[in-house]
């Protein structure tokens, strides 16, 4: 199950932005400052009229780091291609899954070893609705109480 939004690209946020980058092997000396500032909407919403956000439920992808909680960036404008992750529409409900397309059928794969492909059938009423693009990690640090 997804909650979906629209996204609403009228207002501007600037954030400040680390330009210099921020190292993932050993440390670089600290930044005195920061000088420029990023606008997710624009580094994340290419097609605005066709983005939208979803939260993600349920763990048929936690294989793949996408987890409870996870918001998605869709793009609806974009057409599927094979090995997507992509928010299908499979007879009234949504589910999130990498799209296997073969020559004469489409599996849906989960990415947990507990979950079964759904394989579509002509008997499906089935669309791929949109195309993840980006998908933002809820912080998951474990607090002591």
């Amino acid at each position: 199950m997804l909650d979906l939004y629209a996204a609403d690209v009228t207002t501007k946020v600037d954030i400040p932005y680390a330009n210099e980058g921020i190292q993932a092997g050993f440390p670089s000396p600290a930044q005195n400052y920061i000088n420029e500032s990023i606008d997710l909407n624009i580094e994340l919403i290419k097609h605005p009229a066709s983005t939208f956000f979803g939260k993600v439920s349920g763990d048929s992808m936690i294989e793949e780091g996408i987890e409870e909680g996870d918001i998605l960036v869709i793009d609806k404008s974009l057409e599927p291609i094979n090995g997507d992750l992509a928010v299908c529409c499979i007879d009234g409900e949504f589910t999130l899954k990498r799209i296997e397309i073969e020559e004469n059928r489409i599996k849906l794969m989960p990415s947990n070893a507990t979950f079964k492909p759904i394989i579509v059938t002509p008997d499906d009423q089935f669309t791929v609705w949109g195309i993840v693009t980006y998908t933002i990690k809820k912080n998951r640090r474990k607090r002591n109480p």
